[in-house]
This record gives C-alpha cells, structure tokens and sequence, in this order.
C-alpha cells in the first residue's frame, strides 16, 4: 500500500471540510423521511407529495458528490494493484448504493440509503479531521516560508554618498550590501559589514537566546534583528540561503519512510485482503443460513466499512510527520527518517573531535600568571600586544579576550619578530609575546610554576606562548583547540544512558588523549586518516554494536554513510549537508542525545498506534460480521462507521501527544 496519506494526493483539507458539511446537510432530511430514526424515536416525519422518493433522491446525490473522492481513489489503487482503504470504502458504498437503488426500482428489500448516507458523511468526516491533522504536523515548512520578507533594503555608496533602495528580494544577489533595520527579518544570508545587534535565530536553530552579532559575523536569512542596525554583505539568496536548506531537508524528510512505516503498509495491504474476503464470507455465511438479501448485504457493507486500515494506515505517517516538525523546531533536520528511527537503538556514538566536539578554532585553554597578575589583565594585556599579529596563536589570544568580553587597550609601537614573537608597548608597559625562542633571546626565565605549566602544556600537545615585561615572564598561555562548552555535558547524557562513547581523530595521540581526559571519554582513536575512518566504524559493528557517526560531514562523509545512524554538524549555512541521515542545525554535541530521546519517544507512539490499529481490527471484524448475532448484538453499517471514524480519531489524538515530548 502506499504511504499513509499519499490516498489523499490531490485533495485537500478544504475539499473534505466542505463535502462534509454538505453531505451533512443532505444526510438530515435522508435520516429525517427514512425508515430507521423514526422507528427508533417514535415520530412520523412530515409527508407530501414525493417525500417518500426523500432517501432515494438525496442518497443518490450523496454518493455521486460525497463518495466521489473515494470512488476515485479506489480507481487509482486498483490501478496500481495495491487495493487498500479507499477500495473498501468505496466498495461498501457502491453495494449499498446498488442494492438500495434496486429495492427503489421494486425490489422486495428494506434500502440502506440512511447508512449509505450516515457511512459517507463520517467517513468525510474522518478524512478531513486526519487531512488536518498532517496538515497541521507539517505546517512547519509554511512557517519557515513565511520568515523570509518580501522586499529588502539595498545599500549603493558609501560615505554622504550612500543611497538605500527597497527591492524584491529576487534582485539580490551575492555580494550586494543590505541594510537590516531594528526588528526586521534578514532577508539573505551574508556576513554583517558593519554594525551592531543581537539576532532571534530561534526559529531557524532552536536557540532561545538572542545571539550577538558584529563585523564579520554571519547571519541567516529570515532571521529576526534586535535593536541594532547591521549593513550586511549578502552571500546567500533563494535556493541558497540556509532557510530554503532547512525548509528541503523537511520535505525530503516528510516523504521518506521508516521501516515501521513500511511494515504498517504492508500490513494495511493485507488487511485489505483479509477483509475483502472476510466480506466475502459473511455475506456467504449468512445467505446459507437463511438470512434476507438485505441482511446479507447489510453485513457484507458492515464488516467492509468496519475493516478499512485507515488507522493502521495513518498510525506510523502522522507520527513521524509530527517527529520531523518537533525535530527541526529544536535544531535537529531528519534527512531520513529510518536514521531517526534507528537512533533509539544505538549503543555507541563516534564524534569527530575537530569541529564537533571542540570549536575547530584555536583559543587559550589555560593561564598560569605571577607578580599578583590576574588571569583577565594577563590576557588583556597579551591580547593588546598581539591584536596587529597575523599569527594562528596571535587571533586565538585575541579572540579569546573578546569571548570574556574584556575590554582591551590600545598598544602602539607594534613589531613583529620573525620566528620569536611580538613587541609592543601598552599603557607606558613595554611588553612582549611569543614562544620558547623569545625567551632564549630575551635570556627570561619563567618560574618554577610557569615552567611546570608550559610542560605540561606541551605534553598535551598545546601551543605556549609568555607575555614578557622586560626579563620577566608575567604570564603563560596554553593555546589549543577549544572544547565546546556543551561537550562534557553532551558525553555525560549518552554515558548515563548506557551509550559508549568513542573519539576518533587524525590529530596526534597526546592531543586527542588531553582532549578525552577533559571530557572523560576512555576510548580514543587517533591518528585516523580520513578514508580509515569508515572502517573503523565497520569495526565497531563487527562488534556488534549499533554505532552512529557525528562529523561534520566533509572528511567525515564514508564514515557517516558507513554508520548505522550518520549525524552530520551543519551550523548556520551549512545545514545542507549530504552525508548524514540527521543535521545538527546548533552544531551542539548535546543535541544527539536530544536526537536518541526523540527516537524512542517516536517509536513509542508508533508502537502504540500499531497495536491500537492492529488490535482494533481484530474485535471489529468479527463483531461486524455478525458473531454475536446470537445474543441480539449487531453492528449497522453506520456503527461501523462510527467505530472506524473512532479509531483513526484515536490514533490520530495519541500521535498528537508526541509534541508534548520534552528533548532536554
């Protein structure tokens, strides 16, 4: 059978919305001039001239306007040999549209047309409540949409010469320079000019807090400005802006399948045939056993209608529509859907160690200073010494003071040593930096407690670099690449869950051995070039383990398609990467054991659905076609109906909580 909803290809929510009520409203004069309400409640309806012709005439109209949609669906899976629920429908209402038709031409039988009626206006019912349901679920790729502005400010000149111009956005392109006004979307990717601003990237990357932006930073279109105003250098329009990248990943996702998914169609297929035949032989049962042509046919419509998989169709869609949504809201893309429902059964993680769990940028990662210096004024004072150098270590000094927000001073006379270091004089200080080749030629000798320090430093495989006034050694800087913030805690949440964690690296064995001990990570492959990492996750799973790969889908793309589970780090603009089944928008390591709760979470409710569906069809089945006829228990067509309606309602609403589901 085809996926859960692809039955609905070419509807729409409106188009069930108005059929029903509609059909509604045809089907109360149906019930009203009928046989059945009045016997039940008693009254007479009123009569005149053709009234009793009521049922036939809008019985008819009923099931040429309000059957249309499932007549043509049951076309179209008998077309592609897969008959599932709108065969059955459309079966169920074709008998009894039929037989009600010959009993209004003179054949001797009681008509069906209030349940021919009362069966088409529910099920339209139900078919437009699942109808919004998915829409509802995937509603997320209209809000994203709906981020980008129409029209954008565009900066021509500079100086008392500037001119701004609002254009459509479609006229932008790289290059171009923006104007982004306080409160007001970012209508392209790009990279701030000039400017000052805190940015709402929440809706694009899940985080709540309002991110600071100055010159060379990037922004994301559809992004949200504070109260600063930016001049922007567009770098990204259209197709190519990280929100049309995200908005991709989700529909790409949305119409993937899981395995559970595939395993709900099949079985929706069979129970397709099971109760085309279960129809078959009720309907036999009961003519051998004496029974009226209209009892038969009244429990061949019965068992048809009660039977349809529509909740078993709809149990495992739904809910992965809604994990897709609930995902890219907290920063995670399902590119694939069977990688998230993979993920619930990992046992070991791999992370890349550049870029994923440390910054990939180097910073100082430790500060051991004398003379009653504090660790904020040595580095201050270093990062003014060094702000002109063009040096790795120099911008790592640098950059680090702007990440504590320290305010550093002015430095003049700035000189560059070759091969040494940097000179340069700070509030009347004339002070110097560098590594062990300033020292030897400014003959300083640290103290016993830097020395130690710069040892241990570099037996971790860290830069180090001193800040030197005169001969003598202020303060030591250990430079390395940064651990993110977020990693120790991230490894934590997968070690508690029982999930091993391992470190894979090509930096040499001292490096990532430091890096590991800081995130207390034991098991560490180093070395690792980036064509032998995929069979080190082959490996793993020679092991037995279920092994997902986080990298930042580059170097790391053979081990991410080699994994079990391939997460790929795609911060900002790089969300559309290729490699991995899911795409860590916030480039956070905490966000994959996010992605394992979502797994099980999401597998939980599809397993309730399954059994709710599959169970559901084993009592009514059997009640439909009569089995407690003995004791006076008999089931109508629009009770069956109603049960069915009931039970795609139910696996609806269950699905529906899965957006309570709490990630962190």
């Amino acid at each position: 059978m085809a996926s859960g909803h692809d039955k609905h290809a070419g509807h729409s929510v409106a188009m069930f919305r108005d059929k029903f009520w509609l059909s509604l409203a045809l089907t109360i004069p149906t019930l009203i001039w009928g046989h059945m309400l009045p016997n039940a409640l008693g009254f007479a309806p009123p009569m005149f001239t053709g009234a009793h012709w009521i049922p036939a005439i809008f019985g008819t109209a009923l099931f040429a306007y309000g059957g249309w949609p499932f007549l043509r669906g049951a076309v179209n899976e008998i077309r592609d040999r897969q008959p599932a629920m709108m065969t059955l429908i459309a079966l169920a209402i074709s008998v009894a549209f039929v037989f009600s038709a010959a009993v209004a031409l003179g054949f001797p039988a009681m008509p069906l047309w209030e349940e021919l009626a009362t069966l088409i206006t529910i099920m339209l019912l139900g078919h437009w409540l699942e109808m919004r349901s998915i829409a509802q679920a995937e509603g997320a790729l209209g809000e994203l949409a709906k981020l980008l502005p129409t029209t954008a400010v565009r900066v021509q000149g500079e100086g008392s010469g500037e001119k701004t111009q609002d254009v459509p956005i479609g006229d932008l392109h790289d290059g171009d320079t923006v104007l982004v006004r306080p409160g007001a979307n970012v209508p392209a990717d790009g990279v701030v000019l000039s400017g000052t601003s805190n940015i709402d990237e929440s809706l694009i990357t899940g985080e709540s807090a309002p991110v600071e932006k100055a010159a060379q930073a990037k922004v994301i279109a559809g992004t949200v400005n504070g109260s600063g105003s930016l001049r922007v250098t567009v770098t990204g329009t259209g197709d190519r802006t990280a929100l049309a990248g995200i908005m991709r990943l989700v529909a790409e996702a949305q119409k993937s399948k899981s395995g559970a998914q595939v395993l709900a169609d099949r079985a929706a297929f069979w129970l397709t045939w099971i109760a085309l035949g279960s129809g078959a032989v009720t309907f036999a049962a009961w003519m051998l056993s004496g029974a009226t042509l209209a009892t038969a046919v009244e429990r061949l419509v019965t068992v048809l209608v009660i039977a349809c998989p529509h909740a078993l169709g709809l149990a495992v869609p739904l809910v992965l529509a809604i994990s897709t949504t609930l995902g890219a809201k907290n920063g995670l893309l399902i590119r694939d859907r069977r990688g998230l429902e993979d993920a619930r059964k990992l046992t070991a993680v791999v992370f890349d160690k550049t870029g994923t769990l440390t910054l990939g940028q180097h910073r100082v990662v430790g500060i051991r200073t004398t003379a009653g210096l504090s660790e904020d004024d040595a580095l201050r004072l270093a990062a003014a010494i060094e702000r002109d150098a063009e040096h790795p270590v120099a911008r790592a000094i640098v950059q680090s003071a702007a990440d504590r927000k320290l305010e550093v001073p002015a430095a003049t006379n700035f000189t560059a040593i070759p091969g040494r270091g940097v000179r340069a004089t700070v509030s009347g200080r004339s002070l110097s930096a560098g590594g062990p080749n300033l020292l030897a030629e400014l003959n300083a000798a640290p103290s016993a407690e830097l020395e130690a320090f710069a040892a241990d430093a570099a037996a971790h495989g860290q830069g180090v670099i001193s800040l030197v006034e005169g001969q003598v050694v202020l303060a030591t800087f250990a430079v390395a690449d940064a651990i993110r913030p977020e990693s120790v805690e991230a490894v934590q949440q997968l070690q508690a869950a029982g999930i091993e964690v391992v470190m894979m690296t090509g930096d040499a064995q001292a490096v990532a051995d430091s890096v590991a001990r800081d995130l207390g990570i034991t098991t560490v492959l180093a070395q690792v070039l980036p064509e032998g990492k995929a069979a080190l996750i082959q490996k793993l799973q020679s092991q037995g383990k279920r092994v997902a790969m986080v990298g930042d889908g580059v170097n790391d793309a053979p081990a991410l398609v080699t994994a079990d589970v391939g997460i790929a780090i795609g911060a900002g603009t790089d969300v559309a990467v290729e490699a991995g089944d899911i795409v860590l928008v916030r480039s956070d390591p905490r966000d994959v054991p996010r992605i394992i709760t979502l797994s099980r979470a999401t597998y939980t409710k599809m397993r309730q659905n399954l059994w709710w569906a599959a169970g559901y069809n084993v009592i009514a089945i059997p009640l439909a076609a009569g089995l407690l006829a003995p004791w006076g228990i008999l089931l109508t067509p629009a009770v069956g109906a109603v049960l069915m309606s009931v039970s795609t309602i139910v696996v609806a609403l269950n699905a529906q909580l899965l957006r309570r589901a709490r990630l962190s």
